[in-house]
């Protein structure tokens, strides 16, 4: 059983910086490719970031590109996401996703039926 667990959110002013962690346990880490998505309230669960299993390829939505950044230590099974500047809009939580392959030709990283596993998820509060 593959286990998620995020830490790292908290309540923070606008233009400020987190580092969100999801520590990975239960099955070899190194080929998935892992994701972050959040959800704020009333709204769908929407994707935020991907990378590959190397760390070499990662994906943002547009929302977030330039600010995020999302990486992985294989050595340490975790994956984290860099958010900086933050905005009232990225007020969420924020759950980390795995999907136990690689990206495939097909893959589509930004959906949520593409990972197998979700972590409980790290509250993010930014207030204006």
């Amino acid at each position: 059983q593959v286990q998620l667990v995020e830490s790292g959110g908290g309540l923070v002013q606008a233009g400020d910086s987190l580092r969100l962690s999801c520590a990975v346990s239960g099955r070899a880490f190194s080929r998935y490719f892992m994701g972050w998505f959040r959800q704020a309230p009333g709204k769908e669960r929407e994707f935020v970031a991907a990378v590959n299993w190397s760390g070499g390829d990662t994906y943002y939505a547009d929302s977030v590109k330039g600010r995020f950044t999302i990486s992985r230590d294989t050595a340490k099974n975790t994956v984290y996401l860099q958010v900086n500047t933050l905005k009232p809009e990225d007020t969420a939580v924020y759950f980390c996703a795995a999907a136990l392959r690689s990206i495939g030709r097909y893959t589509n990283v930004r959906e949520t039926y593409e990972y197998a596993y979700w972590g409980q998820g790290t509250q993010v509060t930014v207030s204006s």
